[in-house]
This record gives C-alpha cells, structure tokens and sequence, in this order.
C-alpha cells in the first residue's frame, strides 16, 4: 500500500509538473498573441474622439439634456465627423422621436476602464443635471483583465449616483471582444467568454440599481461580426460611423424607455423594476 500511494505521488506530481508546463507555456502564447494583435490594430486614429457637444437640432427647442460616460465607444472614436458619433447619433434619434432638441454632454474619455466612471462623474459641473445618461464601458476592463466584480461594483456606483440627481440611465454592456478578427486564436475566443461574463454583471448590477441596459453583444454583435468591413473603423477595434450608426439605433428604445416615453423593449434590452 506504501508504494502504490509513493507510485500514485510521484504521478500526481510529474502530471501536475506536465500541467504547469503547459499552463506556463499557454500563458506565453496568449500574451505573444496580445502583443500581435496590438502591433496589427495600432492607434491609426489617436487617441483623441471628436468633440459632438452641442444642442441638436435646435430647432425643436426646450433642450433635453443627455450624458455619455465611459469609454472610447461613448466618446465616439472611430467617427469621421461629430454628426457620426455615438452622442451625436442618440442625441439626433431621441430629437426625432420627441420632437424636442437634444444638448449632448460628453463625459466618457478614451481608454477608460469602469473605475474611471467616478472621476468623469466627479468633473462635471455641480450644478449640472442630466435627465437622461447613456454609460458603455467594459471593453479595456477586459483587455486590462480586471476583476468582473470591481468592474461591476464601479458600473452599480455610476448609476446609483445618476439615479440620485434624477436621471435615467441606459447601460451598453461590454459589447463582444470575439468580433475582433485581428485578435488571433485562442485569445480571441477568451476575449469573447470574458467579455460575455462582464456583460451578464454589468447588466445585473445596472438593473440593480436602477438603470436600463442594453445587450451591444446580442443587439448589435451580429452586424460586426458578419459585415466588419463596414461596421468597424480603420482601426478594426472601433465602430465605424456605420457602427455607430447601428448601435444607436439598437440602444434608442431603451433611451426611450428610461425617460418613460416608451413601456415596451425588444429582444436584448432589459429594464429595471419598476420601470424608470
């Protein structure tokens, strides 16, 4: 019995050796793999956004005013000109639908995680306040690998904050990073699952606190992945003004929904208890 449990110990340990081996080795190849696809995407447009701030479609008078937070993604990068923009795109389908003009306030800074929520909140004006806030955030969260409960915690501290000068808020979940074909595999499919699992807490902890949220995954992630030509930007990271264009139009009805102008959402949308 002695040398069947020292026979059975020198197996479990050269099996665990061959394991972290293999493990070390898979670790190697994902970050060669990170390092590739970073040198293919590069940063061929800045890391600046184009500034959309401005009431749209003035004309319609009585300004609503509307918020983006977040990322990259909320600060439109990726677009040619402002009317392209995420902000832009929302603030023009929310003025065509309410017949109201739209003043845009962009907050979200490129490159940002969901920590930094806290501090683009803190930069606005004390007197400033949003009746309508649009957060999307998550994909450097991903990519920087933080924690999917800090992330969410940050996210669930954005909105409560929101929700307590009175705003609605509608969340774009971390949209899915397996789209992405200049990521090569594996690391594309774990960029997908880690994404998806960000997304599920997102949603969880926009719910939560009282916030709508939208699945960018499910309502738009088709469209990046079988047309990306067209919807990603030069870059192959970010949307194009056809993303952009795409993402607003699947994000309005929860938009709609937050300000109580709509009680219905389709497929990918999800709404808080209690509506508003």
């Amino acid at each position: 019995m002695r040398r069947r449990l020292i026979a059975v110990g020198v197996t479990a340990g050269a099996v665990g050796a061959v394991g972290g081996a293999l493990g070390v080795a898979f670790r190697q190849l994902l970050h060669a793999q990170a390092a590739k696809a970073r040198a293919i995407i590069g940063k061929p447009l800045g890391e600046d956004a184009i500034d959309a701030d401005r009431v749209w479609k003035a004309g319609y008078g009585d300004p609503l005013d509307l918020l983006l937070l977040g990322d990259s993604i909320a600060a439109g990068l990726g677009a040619d000109v402002r009317k392209e923009t995420l902000g832009a795109r929302l603030s023009k389908g929310l003025a065509k639908q309410l017949h109201r003009a739209v003043r845009l306030r962009t907050a979200a800074v490129v490159g940002s995680e969901s920590s930094a929520l806290a501090s683009q909140l803190d930069a606005l004006p004390p007197d400033y306040r949003p009746q309508l806030a649009v957060i999307v955030v998550g994909g450097n969260d991903v990519t920087h690998r933080v924690p999917v409960a800090d992330s969410a915690a940050h996210l669930e501290d954005a909105v409560t904050r929101l929700r307590a000068l009175g705003a609605g808020v509608v969340v774009g979940t971390c949209p899915d990073l397996g789209a992405l074909r200049p990521v090569p595999q594996p690391l594309r499919t774990l960029g997908s699952r880690a994404s998806r699992q960000l997304a599920a807490a997102q949603e969880r902890a926009a719910l939560h606190a009282g916030a709508h949220a939208v699945s960018l995954a499910h309502v738009v992630g088709p469209f990046f992945i079988t047309n990306p030509d067209e919807m990603f930007s030069l870059d192959r990271f970010h949307p194009s003004p056809l993303g952009y264009k795409r993402t607003a139009e699947a994000m309005l009805p929860s938009l709609l929904a937050a300000l109580g102008e709509r009680e219905d959402v389709p497929f990918g949308h999800a709404a808080p208890r209690g509506g508003r």
